[in-house]
């Protein structure tokens, strides 16, 4: 994973001392088990006095966890799984005094990216030890946080797809399978919203993405301009053509939106589909958003609710640890 830092601003040095720390991993995650114990003995190699390392085997007790690590006086949380685990973990950590460590063991691992972090357990035990720490900007559906991305629609539906049997069979493969499955039987849907800088939207869309950092679904980009500490939010509308044609009932109509689907998909790894007269794209710090049928809405891989849905950006609410820049 070669990718610049989707950041503004370099991370600063903090004391070398990480404070009482905790490594807690997701050991269900693709290679959570491996990296657990790797990262215990490259952290305590090199001095790192873990108060406690804690495999996890049944992800929903992460939330009670680091919970209890953050009232137990935990100033590092070292957090090893996917983009779903980091960003409950974060949710716990939002506006804390407390920095996350970033180990990242899923499939998309667009949290990392987002940072400049190489996906290994190597990589991220370097940015702890080098403590170099930056505020980030969490993302809020509903007043739910989100690190990278919340999705509607064609990425939500592909969310769905994407089961632990998939994701431990095909690897990096799950997402284009998922895609590949979902997006000939994906339907439009009419969308609304309302920026806070009085921007607005109404049209039948394909895909939809709120996005609080650059990267999304395994490396896309919702915006090239994109970062993780701007205080704006990121979205992107893909606009059905062939709704606006009124051929959306027909078979004409499903090959109109695939072709433009596939076309996008091509140019979203380099954020060239901003320029696509089929996508609309915003800025801003919150908006309010309906959507006509009601549509589940996914946060990092992890469905949050349904719409409708409010959407901001809390603004240098969560520590982390970040690689150095040379």
């Amino acid at each position: 994973m070669e990718t610049e830092p989707a950041l503004s601003a370099p991370p600063r040095r903090e004391a070398k001392d990480l404070g009482p720390t905790v490594l807690i991993v997701n050991t269900r995650s693709r290679t959570g088990r491996e990296a657990f114990e790797r990262a215990k003995a490259l952290l305590t190699e090199r001095g790192v006095v873990l108060a406690q390392a804690l495999a996890v085997t049944r992800p929903q007790k992460l939330t009670g966890l680091i919970g209890e690590a953050v009232r137990s006086g935990a100033r590092s949380i070292l957090v090893g799984g996917g983009d779903g685990t980091l960003s409950c973990a974060a949710a716990q950590l939002v506006d804390r005094d407390v920095t996350l460590g970033v180990l990242p063991l899923g499939t998309a691992n667009d949290f990392a990216r987002n940072l400049g972090l190489a996906p290994t357990v190597e990589a991220a035990c370097e940015a702890i030890l080098g403590g170099y720490v930056v505020r980030v900007d969490v993302g809020l559906a509903n007043g739910r946080p989100f690190l990278n991305a919340a999705s509607l629609g064609l990425a939500t539906a592909i969310a769905k797809r994407l089961t632990k049997a998939l994701k431990r069979r095909a690897g990096k493969l799950a997402y284009p399978v998922a895609a590949a499955a979902e997006a000939w039987s994906h339907a439009p849907f009419r969308v609304r919203l309302r920026t806070e800088e009085g921007e607005s939207l109404d049209e039948e869309v394909l895909q939809l993405v709120v996005g609080n950092g650059r990267y999304h679904g395994a490396g896309n980009m919702v915006s090239p301009e994109g970062t993780l500490d701007e205080g704006r939010l990121d979205v992107y509308a893909i606009v059905s053509p062939a709704s606006a044609a009124g051929t959306e009932d027909t078979g004409l109509g499903r090959l109109q939106d695939l072709g433009t689907l596939a076309r996008i998909a091509l140019q979203l790894k380099k954020g060239e589909h901003v320029e696509h007269p089929q996508v609309v794209s915003l800025r801003t710090r919150s908006l309010e958003l309906t959507a006509e049928p009601v549509q589940d809405v996914n946060a990092d891989g992890e469905l949050v609710g349904k719409t409708p849905m409010r959407f901001e950006v809390r603004r240098a609410a969560l520590r982390v640890f970040a690689p150095a820049r040379h």
